[in-house]
Parts: C-alpha cells; structure tokens; sequence
C-alpha cells in the first residue's frame, strides 16, 4: 500500500521535535566515553566532515577522557535517545524510519582522533525486513537500545565507535537524508587479529546520489540498499 502524499508531508512536519542522540554503551553514563552533541539535530550534507561523528550544526562534540574497555567477540549495546534527558520511550519519532548501523576505526589514540578521513568499516547494519520494518521500527521497540557485536578476529587496540541511524522520511529530494551518529572511545581486548579489514573514508563513502540515500519511503518499495560498505565478517 502507498502512503499518501499527506501523510509523506506530516512525517516530514513532524522533524523538528524527532531527532536523536546516541548518548551512552553498554550502560554507562550519557557522554561518558561516548562523544555527544548539545543539539539532537541531523547532518545532511554526506561529504562534510561532521559525517564522520557529528558537530557542525549540532554544536561542539563534547570531549571525554574515558575509553570503554570491550571484549573482542563480545556484544555492545549503544543507546540512543531523542534528548540527552529523554528516557526508553522516546528513542526519536515513529515516522523517521531508516537503517540503523554501526562503523569502527582503529585508532592509535581514541580520545584525540577526529574521525575524519580512511580506516572505517561497517560491522552492523540493520535494514528493511520482510515484514515492512525497519532499523529505526526495531530500535524503538528494543527502547532505544541497538545491539551490536565486536568482531572476534581484529585486532586488539583502541577503536572509534561509530553508531549511525539514517531517517528517510524526507530523503526522496538530494540533501533529505537525515544522517544521526555519534563516536564512542574503545579499548578492545582479545582481538585475534586474524583479518584486517578493507576499510572506507567518512566523508567520502557516501553519496548523494546512494540508493540508500536518495530514496523515496512512500512508493511502496520492498527493498533498500545501505550505503556504505558492506558488513564486514570474521
């Protein structure tokens, strides 16, 4: 069934107060070990640097001396939040559906580098399921909470985690892709580093012109196309 051209205009009306923040891991305090914003708002423009992990027009990332020590083989949980304040049920608006995925970049120190630039790959990507739903539909019925696993065969180290949500209610025009992401600060530890794997630039990755980025949610479409890399496996 197609949704109508109202209700498209509604989703997108409604925007401005559905935005979200991935504000913790693993259950710790919000912005502690993981690189908040002030402002909930998204990025839009693929090859700024703010894709990497945010700032820009959602104010300054927010520094933290913690670095999160994680089991290699191990599960995550990244957390994500309309406000920094807001709780399990308000994760962000119901109509702002899209992936929901998750990046690392090895790092020779977590808390000083930006980001920007080669080294990322994709271990995490949830998508359009059979059943109509999406990344963001199970996000929110899981209260915000996506779950994720470290690759066993890596190497140990510290890594930038980059958990990544893109809403798509308005991304059937160039530049409507609503792009969310923060960068946590890890330490993995057991890695066997027994792949390195291909790796991408942010920006760079991403078009605007990606299948999974221009993409009208409205036309009944039964199929869709992160963009980016593949999920890398062990």
């Amino acid at each position: 069934m197609k949704f109508s051209a109202s209700l498209a205009f509604a989703a997108a009306a409604s925007s401005a107060s559905a935005h979200t923040i991935f504000t913790s891991l693993n259950g710790g305090a919000v912005g502690d070990g993981v690189r908040v914003v002030s402002y909930d708002g998204p990025i839009t423009n693929v090859a700024s640097n703010d894709i990497a992990c945010n700032g820009g027009p959602n104010g300054v990332v927010q520094n933290t001396n913690t670095v999160i020590n994680i089991q290699a083989g191990s599960t995550a949980k990244l957390t994500w939040r309309h406000t920094l304040t807001s709780g399990s049920n308000d994760v962000i608006d119901a109509s702002h559906k899209g992936p929901v995925m998750a990046y690392l970049k090895k790092v020779s120190d977590a808390k000083t580098d930006t980001g920007v630039g080669s080294g990322w790959f994709k271990i995490a990507e949830d998508g359009l399921g059979s059943d109509g739903k999406w990344g963001v539909d199970r996000l929110i019925a899981n209260g915000g909470v996506q779950t994720i696993t470290i690759p066993q065969c890596i190497a140990p180290g510290q890594y930038l985690l980059r958990g990544e949500l893109i809403a798509l209610h308005g991304a059937s025009s160039s530049g409507g892709a609503q792009f969310y992401m923060e960068c946590a600060q890890i330490n993995i530890q057991g890695g066997s580093a027994s792949k390195t794997p291909a790796s991408v630039s942010l920006p760079g990755t991403y078009k605007a012109s990606d299948a999974g980025i221009l993409y009208n949610l409205y036309n009944g479409q039964k199929t869709y196309t992160a963009p980016g890399p593949a999920v890398f496996k062990c």
